[in-house]
């Protein structure tokens, strides 16, 4: 057996999903919050959110040269969506009932704030970022 066999694909353990109450306000049929599964990108899945919430902004020195940054916002809500494994947040009559026509709109507008920036950190989590180690390297 090489010396890498480990690292086959096969032999990788796989990452069970996250279950968790989002809300409390989503109540089931047996009288207690509905259960979301919260499930990692892989690192190219993060890279294409990442693409997608990039926006070019205008460099500074006003030279009309234009530099690229990540929208954070953005970000986390396309990661936050693409996470979740239930509810499905690509279906119609969901989005429809809340008027909205995107994963990451109906996932902002079916939680409150304070519920939505929990839901982002255990995201993270699941995705494996250190968010206690990131503040920590911001704040130096």
């Amino acid at each position: 057996m090489p010396e890498f066999a480990a690292f086959m694909a096969q032999n990788a353990v796989k990452t069970e999903p996250l279950r968790l109450a989002a809300s409390k306000r989503f109540i089931g049929e047996n009288g207690k919050p509905e259960e979301w599964l919260i499930g990692p990108v892989t690192g190219a899945e993060d890279e294409e959110l990442r693409r997608e919430a990039a926006r070019r902004v205008p460099a500074a020195g006003g030279r009309g040269g234009f530099v690229t940054e990540t929208d954070y916002n953005r970000y986390l809500g396309l990661l936050a969506a693409r996470c979740t494994l239930r509810p499905d947040l690509n279906d119609a009559a969901l989005q429809n009932s809340y008027g909205v026509m995107t994963p990451d709109a109906l996932l902002k507008t079916m939680l409150t704030a304070g519920e939505f920036a929990e839901y982002a950190a255990r995201v993270q989590d699941v995705c494996g970022f250190d968010m206690a180690e990131a503040v920590e390297t911001v704040k130096k």
